[in-house]
């Protein structure tokens, strides 16, 4: 755990020389997806969903595929350079490191990414008086849980391959359907029968359903207990998955 600490240092440090140039998307985003979104599109769905006005109703699914989306940005290309690049992964492991410390550290450092970027989504969500109930302050632990189910399992894959170009085919055949049919920006329920069950079997659509009862002050009765375990299942899969990558590829 400690040495885990010492990776997690790492990569802070190298995002202190960088965090200028992610600061002003993760502040910048949000609000233009509130605007879009929210407000644009908002204002053609006049009756709102369920009797919830379309911003309300939206903003925690766009959290919820915020913090998704950026779980897979750490998980990837910055997961590939430190295996093919720059070699990170291989300097750390001739030091005195476990395999579990370095993809523990980074790991970690994924979620810190996550829980930045979902705070400033909250902050601007607040400030357009979206969020209906003080459970919204749950939202965060949620979304360090969903990072966690889509993080673990892509570091697994990126682990996996040697080329970039398997990156792109990803975000076109996974990441874009997830976020498009996962109750982000239209109930599932309007959806055939066999794309629903495809929601159900995605990690993005429980984390979209919690987000959603925490911000709307709805109680999610036994499905919030589902929804928790099938994301913890996602979550100790994927380490299991990305540990025994690493282990192949770091282990002599």
């Amino acid at each position: 755990m400690i040495s885990s600490a010492y990776v997690l240092e790492y990569h802070l440090v190298n995002y202190r020389r960088t965090w200028r140039s992610s600061a002003l998307s993760t502040l910048v985003l949000p609000l233009l997806t509130m605007l879009g979104f929210g407000l644009g599109v908002g204002g053609y769905v006049r009756t709102g969903v369920d009797g919830t006005a379309y911003l309300d109703w939206i903003v925690p699914g766009l959290i919820a595929s915020t913090a998704a989306q950026t779980a897979l940005g750490e998980a990837t290309w910055p997961v590939m350079s430190c295996f093919e690049w720059m070699r990170v992964y291989f300097a750390q492991a001739a030091a005195p490191l476990r395999v579990a410390d370095i993809l523990g550290g980074h790991l970690a450092f994924m979620l810190f990414r996550v829980l930045l970027t979902v705070t400033a989504f909250l902050l601007v969500a607040a400030m357009f008086g979206t969020l209906r109930s003080g459970w919204a302050l749950l939202v965060p632990a949620v979304s360090v849980l969903v990072g966690t189910a889509v993080a673990a399992p892509v570091v697994a894959y990126t682990a996996s391959v040697r080329s970039d170009s398997y990156l792109a085919v990803l975000f076109r055949f996974a990441v874009l359907p997830m976020s498009l049919f996962s109750g982000v920006f239209f109930p599932i329920e309007s959806l055939p029968a066999v794309l629903r069950w495809v929601a159900y079997a995605l990690p993005l659509w429980h984390g979209v359903d919690l987000t959603r009862a925490a911000t709307l002050g709805v109680d999610p009765g036994v499905a919030g207990l589902w929804h928790v375990l099938y994301l913890l299942a996602w979550c100790v899969a994927g380490w299991f998955l990305a540990h025994r990558r690493f282990e192949r590829r770091l282990v002599i």
